[in-house]
């Protein structure tokens, strides 16, 4: 593995999962780490390609599912799917994405869920706003608020997590939608990090408001496949994390108008082994904080930013599909990755989506048929 800032220290073994309440599966496994010791426990199992979940002011988990399910989970038991859920087209990588929050959740329960879309038997990224019922089994007042300009019949690359700023914005990530080119084009939502009001509308930090040398939603372009976002509450600072092809996998803090490079330059090849691009640096293009090679497949990021776990305050978490493991990145006072410990690899699959909870636990989704809701926190602590 090559990282162009940080020294790296690899750990085999952890685990994750978070949550903050319920009834807890099965035995905890517990792990030492480089800075910490650890257990795992399951809140709940037997979920369907769960893709995201957040915590709700009642300790109860949202989880939602590829295939067009959103499931509230309390005492160790999913609910039968919440109604109202848009229809979503459960296409490749495609289907029911992230469920994100509004800051003001607790007084007006209002969520935000991306998803792929389907127009004429071709595919594409959206956004959508709805209310959860009080009792948790209803979507009411769902309006769509983003729709991507350019669909196509391919499967991949939807992204697609969202960060809800303090203000109450959106940004988030889509894809290049396997058409690489369309990365580098400003007139085009793929291969983007977008930003938008909690209503649809065009920020007016936006680089490109005014639609003149780009797309009005544009913030940053030249991503391959943003599949994680998080937005630091300590500093603000944006960071994403997304796919490269046989290596590249990056993190990245995207600044407007700033080109992060795919296709142009990468630290991966192609599937096949051919080049791709031009190299690994051009002028006009930004490097990553961070970069794999062999690839991981990242699945999500967040910042520790908890009381649990003191010694990984402001730590980067990020899940990993392909090496099943959870990866904790520690920084220095200047945001530079410095050291990366590797959890759990091997230990539960391939991890989806990786959460901060607000007790300071750790929550974490794992991908596929019969997905598992993890939580990793302090030994003894199975609140």
């Amino acid at each position: 593995m090559t990282t162009p800032f940080a020294s790296l220290l690899k750990f085999a073994g952890l685990a994750s999962a978070f949550a903050a309440v319920p009834a807890l599966a099965d035995t905890p496994k517990q792990f030492t780490t480089g800075k910490a010791a650890v257990q795992v426990d399951t809140i709940a199992s037997g979920l369907d390609n769960p893709w995201s979940v957040e915590v709700l002011p009642d300790g109860a988990y949202i989880v939602s599912e590829l295939g067009g399910t959103l499931r509230i989970i309390r005492d160790g038991k999913a609910s039968e799917p919440v109604t109202g859920v848009p229809d979503v087209a459960p296409q490749g990588q495609g289907g029911l994405l992230d469920v994100a929050l509004d800051p003001k959740f607790k007084t007006n329960r209002t969520l935000f869920l991306s998803m792929a879309v389907a127009e004429r038997s071709r595919y594409g990224t959206a956004v959508v706003r709805a209310t959860l019922s009080k009792d948790g089994k209803s979507l009411t007042q769902v309006q769509e608020l983003f729709r991507m300009n350019r669909f196509t019949g391919k499967g991949q690359h939807f992204g697609s997590r969202i960060a809800v700023a303090a203000d109450g914005s959106l940004f988030f990530g889509i894809g290049d939608r396997g058409e690489r080119a369309r990365a580098q084009d400003m007139r085009d939502h793929a291969g983007a990090i977008l930003h938008i009001n909690p209503d649809g509308s065009i920020p007016e930090n936006n680089p490109y408001k005014d639609g003149k040398a780009g797309l009005a939603e544009v913030w940053s372009k030249g991503h391959r496949n943003p599949q994680g976002i998080v937005i630091d509450p300590d500093s603000g600072q944006l960071l994403t994390v997304e796919h490269g092809a046989r290596g590249g996998d990056e993190i990245n803090a995207p600044q407007p108008s700033k080109n992060y490079g795919w296709p142009v330059i990468t630290y991966g090849k192609d599937y096949s082994g051919a080049k791709i691009g031009t190299g690994q640096a051009a002028d006009g293009y930004e490097q990553p904080l961070h970069y794999w090679d062999p690839s991981i497949a990242p699945g999500a990021i967040d910042v520790y930013r908890g009381a649990m776990f003191p010694q990984w305050n402001g730590n980067l978490l990020v899940s990993a599909l392909k090496s099943e493991l959870l990866t904790r990145l520690e920084r220095d006072k200047d945001g530079a990755i410095v050291a990366e410990e590797q959890l759990f690899e091997g230990e539960f699959g391939r991890i989806r989506d990786v959460k901060v909870a607000p007790d300071g636990a750790i929550l974490m989704l794992t991908d596929g048929d019969g997905g598992a809701l993890l939580r990793v926190s302090a030994p003894g602590n199975r609140s």
